[in-house]
């Protein structure tokens, strides 16, 4: 990540995060380096429908393919990017090793991730399955999956 935060610094770009599934660990993983205010302008952790909902993230969408899609993943990532004026969005949903009662539909052990590019208004897709033993082992994929691809996009 300190790669990352050294190119977004020199390119004098921003970036901003809503994650679900990964509760915030991109965004911790971003401010655990020096120079991360710099680049970082605001981060959400929208667990629930309604906060995601309430962060722009359209309700049809959410019906019509899940919370747990790319296209979610899609309106979170340039919503945040809108909300905060970031020059990167990263939207992650997913599901790490449960079933969700309130969302009962939608892929299991896969996580969506979406980083989008306000100068290009272009969207990078991606999922990922996770399917370690534990929560945490399945961020650090989610976390070095973003990592890898924001290396490659910025």
């Amino acid at each position: 990540m300190k790669e990352v935060i050294d190119i977004l610094t020199k390119k004098n770009k921003t970036i901003s995060t809503m994650e679900s599934c990964t509760g915030g660990g991109i965004a911790n993983a971003i401010t655990n380096i020096e120079g991360a205010s710099n680049v970082i302008k605001f981060s959400a952790v929208t667990y629930s429908n309604e906060y995601k909902i309430k962060m722009g993230v359209s309700k049809e969408v959410i019906d019509k393919y899940s919370v747990y899609s790319i296209e979610t993943a899609m309106e979170m990532s340039k919503n945040i990017s809108d909300f905060s004026n970031s020059d990167y969005g990263i939207g992650i949903t997913g599901k790490l090793n449960r079933i969700d009662e309130n969302n009962l539909y939608g892929e299991d052990n896969v996580v969506f991730i979406s980083i989008y590019d306000k100068e290009f208004n272009k969207y990078y897709n991606y999922d990922l399955e996770v399917k370690k033993s534990s929560r945490k082992e399945n961020k650090e994929l989610v976390i070095n999956l973003v990592v890898e691809k924001l290396l490659e996009i910025i």
